[in-house]
């Protein structure tokens, strides 16, 4: 099929009267815009999934509170809904905090713009660290839809492919909601990256069988000793990589950088309902885990590439895109 990238007003936009964004849950088979005319409807647009990803829930919530301030809504009310949608993700507070002393349309726009750019300079860092011809595999969705329009992960992997050092992609399919299957290659389709969906059980077996060469992963909450949380699984497959001497590298920008947080127990881990894996038996839901920081080869945010000991190395606060 034909290069089709994911420009950033087709993730999420704010239009005259609503906050438009590409309904994920709907993604592959159909490609659906949902139009949030009220806080309460982008709240359960964030809680439902049909936004997803750090970055874009903390661009679809600023849009929200501009768009609540332009019909003079009470803006605490509107904070406090949309910073309670969903836990683990530092990027939302950040986005909203970020509006709250300019909550216009213009300072949401350029927020857009800036986690965007954030995203191109991360991709452009982290081509250093995958090796000719790598075969990489990568968790959840890091790409435009979970960044606003570029990717973190997938952002990096589209930059490693540009530069001719990628030869295929292996995507965790992802439980439980199969963001990887649905998502991720989907866009990898989109943008002519060779890939295939492998099970989330089967990462393991293919690291020894030699078919990966390295790991990309994005991040929703990165702790200050470096300590990383992200979709669920993600902790496994570091824990496999490292058996299997295979670098796990993490792409993420400063936003989701959070300093209070001093290590992974500060970071707070979201219980989906148990409905979402079965309704007939017991179940438990977490959406994340947290992979130690020893684990992780390098960090990648928008400033560089960073390495351990990841208290010393990683910024003290977000950078300010120029």
């Amino acid at each position: 099929m034909a290069r089709r990238e994911l420009e950033p007003h087709r993730v999420v936009r704010l239009e005259e009267d609503a906050v438009v964004l590409l309904d994920q849950r709907r993604l592959p088979d159909e490609e659906v815009e949902l139009r949030c005319t009220s806080v309460a409807q982008l709240v359960d647009a964030i809680r439902t999934l049909a936004i997803r990803g750090a970055p874009s829930i903390g661009i679809a919530a600023a849009y929200g509170l501009a768009l609540a301030s332009e019909r003079g809504e009470d803006l605490d009310l509107a904070y406090a809904g949309l910073v309670g949608s969903r836990p683990t993700a530092v990027n939302l507070r950040w986005a909203l905090d970020a509006m709250r002393a300019e909550p216009t349309r213009e300072r949401a726009e350029e927020l857009h713009a800036e986690e965007v750019e954030r995203c191109r300079r991360m991709g452009a860092h982290a081509v250093e660290l995958f090796p000719e011809g790598a075969r990489v595999l990568t968790h959840c969705n890091a790409g435009g839809l979970a960044t606003g329009g570029y990717g973190s992960a997938l952002g990096a992997i589209r930059a490693a492919a540009a530069a001719g050092r990628v030869a295929h992609v292996w995507v965790g399919e992802t439980r439980p909601l199969l963001q990887g299957s649905r998502l991720t290659a989907w866009e990898l389709e989109q943008l002519g990256i060779p890939h295939a969906v492998i099970a989330d059980s089967a990462a393991a077996s293919f690291m020894a069988r030699d078919e990966v060469d390295l790991v990309v992963t994005g991040a929703d909450r990165i702790a200050a000793n470096g300590d990383t949380a992200n979709k669920i699984g993600t902790y496994g497959l570091a824990v496999a990589a490292t058996y299997h001497g295979l670098p796990l590298v993490v792409v993420a920008p400063t936003s989701t950088l959070d300093p209070a947080a001093a290590d992974g127990a500060d970071i707070p881990i979201e219980e989906r309902d148990p409905g979402e894996l079965t309704t007939r038996f017991a179940a438990r839901n977490p959406a994340f885990d947290v992979t130690p920081a020893h684990l992780v080869a390098a960090i990648v945010t928008e400033i560089g590439v960073h390495r351990a000991p990841y208290a010393t190395t990683l910024p003290r606060a977000t950078a300010v895109v120029q």
